[in-house]
């Protein structure tokens, strides 16, 4: 058994290092066994969102259905034959995560196949608060797992932190998901009135939600306050690139930062970390 789900955490290790190379060059900072678990939660919550956002030639429903009960029977058998389900699994019953948590997350990924728009801004926090503060949530569990009420005192500033992480992406991909998806996530999005104003206005909001999540990353224990700083540098570098570019350009193609550039934001964290500037 050890060698299997030895095996599973290293297939959700290389999930996540092929779909975000910036997220899992922040979990690299990590201790062993809780970046083990980190990989765990991160290839569950991608294998969610794939299905939903690239499976087009499939039965979405049937499928996220499936993937579902599969990982509702992982959780309570302790083990499961999909790797990646299996190393979500020992995550959560090893840290205790909620099922509410993993609910609210499967709600909003559920919401990707049939809702395209939303309406008003109670439902993009509904949706934000599933499909990102709860990971986050999730992995704080894992960061706090010996101090419940360092964990209790930090939720709300690591809700903001994902709140943040999940509209700067929504920026970033604002080309692919209004074209390519046919959907807007922010609440009133109109594509032909996106302008600086609009622009600026979401990028406001973001940064107070930054400024609320600085303050309780600093009271992260250990290295994950390393790696979380990491991933809010890397974040905060593309919300102020995003910043510089025009609006309408944000429509026309995906805003990256470079690799070489995120080798220099991490080296960044790492200095501020050793001289306890954050």
């Amino acid at each position: 058994m050890e060698l299997f789900h030895y095996t599973s955490h290293k297939i959700s290790s290389v999930v996540t290092r092929n779909y975000s190379s910036s997220f899992y060059l922040s979990t690299t900072l990590l201790e062993p066994e809780i970046r083990t678990a980190i990989h765990g939660i991160y290839g569950f919550v991608r294998y969610a969102d794939e299905i939903v956002d690239t499976f087009h030639d499939f039965d979405k429903v049937v499928l996220i259905n499936e993937f579902e009960k599969e990982m509702q029977l992982a959780i309570e058998r302790k083990i499961s034959l999909n790797p990646v389900l299996d190393a979500f699994q020992i995550a959560v019953n090893k840290y205790n995560i909620p099922y509410a948590y993993i609910d609210a997350f499967m709600k909003s990924m559920k919401m990707d196949i049939s809702k395209k728009e939303y309406l008003n801004a109670a439902e993009t926090e509904e949706y934000i608060y599933g499909s990102a503060n709860v990971v986050g949530l999730m992995c704080l569990k894992v960061f706090c797992f010996h101090d419940q009420k360092l964990f209790e005192a930090l939720v709300h500033p690591a809700e903001m932190l994902g709140s943040a992480f999940q509209k700067v992406n929504f920026l970033r991909d604002l080309k692919a998901d209004v074209e390519g998806l046919e959907r807007s996530y922010f609440a009133g999005f109109d594509k032909n009135n996106f302008d600086e104003k609009a622009k600026m206005a979401l990028i406001t909001d973001i940064e107070k939600e930054f400024d609320i999540a600085l303050t309780g990353l600093r009271r992260l224990p250990g290295r994950s306050r390393l790696a979380v700083l990491t991933a809010y540098t890397y974040y905060r570098t593309l919300l102020n690139k995003i910043k510089r570019t025009e609006a309408g350009l944000i429509l026309q193609k995906r805003i990256r930062i470079s690799n070489t550039r995120k080798l220099t934001l991490m080296a960044k964290a790492a200095i501020e970390y050793k001289l306890n500037l954050m």
